[in-house]
């Protein structure tokens, strides 16, 4: 999937008004995904996004997870994105929905299963 296709996917299932606000959405789930996952996942999962959506995720080194909770990553994607916590729930589940759909099954399982069961609500699509 190419950068204008995922953009335009997030903010059509977020409801989003416009392009830019999509992008900062993306931008803020994506950076927050990173700092989350461990090892080489960071690394992995960029290769398979867009270049201007790899820059989010990806690290020049392997990362030590920074286990936070559900509750935390929603903060931290409201901060990131400079909305509402609920306006970034809606938004990060946008972007994880679109995230399935733009990389292989395999790497999303591979993200999936670094993450705990308390984050099941992220991949729910309302």
């Amino acid at each position: 999937m190419k950068y204008p296709e995922f953009i335009k996917a997030v903010q059509e299932r977020a409801g989003i008004a416009s392009r830019e606000e999509a992008e900062k959405a993306a931008s803020a789930t994506l950076r927050t995904l990173g700092e989350r996952l461990a090892g080489g996942e960071p690394h992995d999962l960029a290769s398979q996004l867009p270049p201007e959506l790899a820059e989010y995720v990806r690290y020049d080194e392997e990362q030590k997870a920074d286990p936070f909770s559900l509750e935390e990553f929603f903060q931290r994607v409201s901060a990131k994105e400079g909305v509402e916590e609920q306006q970034a729930i809606q938004h990060a589940r946008a972007v994880m929905s679109t995230l399935r759909e733009a990389i292989t099954a395999g790497e999303f399982g591979d993200v999936r299963a670094q993450l705990p069961e308390e984050y099941a609500p992220l991949f729910q699509t309302k």
